[in-house]
C-alpha cells in the first residue's frame, strides 16, 4: 500500500480533476463542431444502434477518432485486414478484458457502446496511474521531491493529453512505461523487464527500453569488476544482455509469427462478415484469404515494416516534402524541449556524458555531493533514451506524431520543464519544502500558496517569468487545440 504521501495525493487529485475535465470538453466540442470528412479507416457497424447507444456515441465518440478506430476495430473483430497488424495487441485485449466486465449490460448497450465506455474508463485508470507512477520515478531518481512533483502535474496537463484519453496505447504505454523504470531504479530488474516486455506488446518502441536493462547491468559489471572475478562476470553480464533482448524482443515476435500464420499459411483464414469484406474490396484492404503478401517470402518476414512502408509511408526521410512543413512546425516545441534538455545535461556533465554514465567525474571527491533534480547523474540513461526517440521519430516516422510519441515514452518532457520551472521561476522559489505551506510574512493575509503550485502559477500567470509562460502556454494550447480538433477528425494525430 503507497504511504500517505500529500504530494502524491495531490498529483492523483490533479490527474483526476484534468481527467474529467478532458471528458467533459470533448463530448462539447465533438457536439458543437461538425466531423470533418477525413480519409480515415472507418468501418461500418454491423449491429443496430438504439437510443442509449446514440448517448453513449454522443457522450464518448470523439475519443474514437483516428487511429482508436483500429484499436475499436480489433478489440471487436481481431486482426482481419493486414494494416491492422500496425496497432499492438496490448490495449485491444486491455479494452475485450474491460467490455467482459460490462457484459450485464449487453442487453442495453452494443458491443460497440462498451468498447467506448472500457476506453474512456481504463484510460482514465491508466492516466492516472501514470501520473502516480511518474511521481515516484522521479523522487527516485531526481532527489529533488519538488521538482518531481512538478513533472507530475505538468504529464497531467501534457501536450499530448487528448491521446492519453482517446482510445490510443498512449496511457497504457506510459503507465508501463513509467513502472518499469521505477522497478529498476529499486533494484527489482527482472519486475522491471517483465513490466517492459508488456509494454512492448502495448507498443513497438518498447523495444528501445532495452537500453535500461542493458545500462543498468553494464553498471553492475564496472562496479563489480574490481571486486570479482572479471571473466565470470563478464559471462554473467553477457548472459544478462542476452536474456533482457531477448524477453523485450519476445512479444514483438510473437505477434510478427501470429501475422505470419495469418497471411502466409494455408488453412488459417476465418469468417469475415461480409459487410466487412466488402470494405475491403472497396478500399483495397489484403484479408488473409488470397494471394499470399510480398513479405511472406522475405527472408524475415516482418509484416511490421512492411505495413509502415506500404500503408503509412514511412521510412527514413520519406517525410521530408514541402508540403508537410505545418506537420514539423507541430513538432517542433516538442523537439526543441529534447534538444534543449540534451544540451544542457551535455555542457553540464560533460565527462559523465562520455563514459555514457559509467564514471560520473574525473575526481572522485565530486561524487559525494551529487546534483540533484535533472542534472543528476541517474538521468544520463533517460535522456539518452529521449534523444534516440525524437532522432528516430524525426528521420524515419511521420514526425507530427511526435508530441504523442515522446509524451508517453519519456519522463524527460517532464522533467526539464519542471526543471526550468524550479529554476527560474521566482514564484516557486518562495516555495518552502512543503509546496502548500504560507506565503512569505510579507504576502497579503490570509494568502495561501494553492496545494498546486502548477495551478497557483496560471493564476498569476501575468507576474510569472516569460520561461514559465512558455511552459504553461505550450502545455495548455496542445491540451486544448487536440481536444478541438482530433474530437472531430480534424488533423491532430
Amino acid at each position: 500500500m503507497w504511504p500517505q504521501d500529500p504530494s502524491r495525493k495531490e498529483v492523483l487529485r490533479f490527474a483526476v480533476s484534468c481527467r474529467i475535465l478532458t471528458l467533459m470538453l470533448q463530448a462539447l466540442f465533438n457536439a458543437i463542431i461538425p466531423d470533418h470528412h477525413a480519409e480515415a479507416f472507418s468501418p461500418p457497424r454491423l449491429a443496430p444502434s438504439g437510443f442509449v447507444d446514440q448517448l453513449v456515441d454522443g457522450l464518448l465518440g470523439g475519443l474514437s477518432r483516428w487511429d482508436a478506430e483500429h484499436f475499436l476495430f480489433i478489440a471487436e473483430h481481431g486482426y482481419l485486414y493486414e494494416h491492422n497488424f500496425a496497432f499492438f495487441p496490448g490495449f485491444p485485449l486491455a479494452l475485450m478484458v474491460g467490455t467482459e466486465l460490462l457484459r450485464p449490460l449487453r442487453g442495453l448497450l452494443s458491443l460497440r457502446s462498451c468498447l467506448l465506455i472500457s476506453v474512456a474508463s481504463l484510460n482514465f485508470l491508466f492516466f492516472m496511474l501514470a501520473a502516480v507512477a511518474l511521481h515516484d520515478l522521479g523522487c527516485l531518481v531526481l532527489h529533488c521531491p519538488r521538482q518531481a512533483f512538478y513533472a507530475a502535474l505538468l504529464f497531467c496537463l501534457s501536450p499530448a493529453s487528448v491521446f492519453l484519453a482517446a482510445g490510443y496505447s498512449e496511457a497504457l504505454f506510459a503507465l508501463l512505461t513509467f513502472s518499469a523504470m521505477g522497478q529498476l531504479e529499486r533494484g527489482r530488474v527482472w519486475t522491471s523487464g517483465l513490466l517492459f516486455a508488456i509494454a512492448t506488446g502495448v507498443r513497438s518502441n518498447g523495444l528501445v527500453s532495452v537500453g535500461f536493462l542493458m545500462h543498468s547491468q553494464c553498471q553492475g559489471f564496472f562496479s563489480s569488476l574490481t571486486m570479482l572475478n572479471p571473466l565470470r562476470q563478464l559471462f554473467k553480464l553477457m548472459a544478462s544482455l542476452f536474456l533482457s533482448v531477448f524477453t523485450l524482443g519476445l512479444p514483438f515476435a510473437l505477434f510478427q509469427y501470429y501475422a505470419y500464420t495469418q497471411f502466409c499459411l494455408p488453412g488459417s483464414a476465418r469468417p469475415i462478415p461480409e459487410p466487412l469484406v466488402q470494405l475491403a474490396v472497396d478500399k483495397g484492404y489484403r484479408i488473409a484469404e488470397g494471394n499470399e503478401p510480398p513479405w511472406c517470402f522475405w527472408d524475415v518476414p516482418l509484416i511490421y515494416s512492411y505495413i509502415q512502408d506500404v500503408y503509412w509511408n514511412v521510412g527514413f526521410l520519406k517525410y521530408y516534402e514541402l508540403r508537410q512543413v505545418p506537420n514539423f512546425l507541430l513538432a517542433a516545441p516538442v523537439a526543441i524541449l529534447v534538444v534543449w534538455a540534451t544540451w544542457t545535461y551535455v555542457t553540464t556533465h560533460p565527462w559523465l556524458c562520455l563514459t555514457l554514465g559509467l564514471q560520473r567525474s574525473k575526481n572522485n571527491k565530486t561524487l559525494e555531493k551529487p546534483d540533484l533534480g535533472f542534472l543528476s547523474p541517474k538521468v544520463f540513461v533517460y535522456l539518452v533514451h529521449a534523444a534516440v526517440l525524437l532522432l528516430f521519430g524525426g528521420l524515419c516516422m511521420h514526425v507530427q506524431v511526435l508530441t504523442r510519441f515522446l509524451g508517453s515514452s519519456t519522463p524527460i518532457v517532464y522533467w526539464f520543464p519542471a526543471h526550468l520551472l524550479q529554476d527560474q521561476e521566482p514564484l516557486l522559489r518562495s516555495l518552502k519544502t512543503v509546496p502548500w505551506k504560507p506565503l512569505a510574512e510579507d504576502s497579503p493575509p490570509g494568502q495561501k500558496v494553492p496545494r498546486n503550485p502548477i495551478m497557483g502559477l496560471l493564476y498569476r500567470w501575468k507576474t510569472c517569468s516569460p520561461v514559465t509562460r512558455y511552459i504553461l502556454g505550450y502545455f495548455l494550447t496542445y491540451w486544448l487545440l487536440g481536444l478541438l480538433l482530433h474530437c472531430n477528425f480534424l488533423p491532430w494525430t
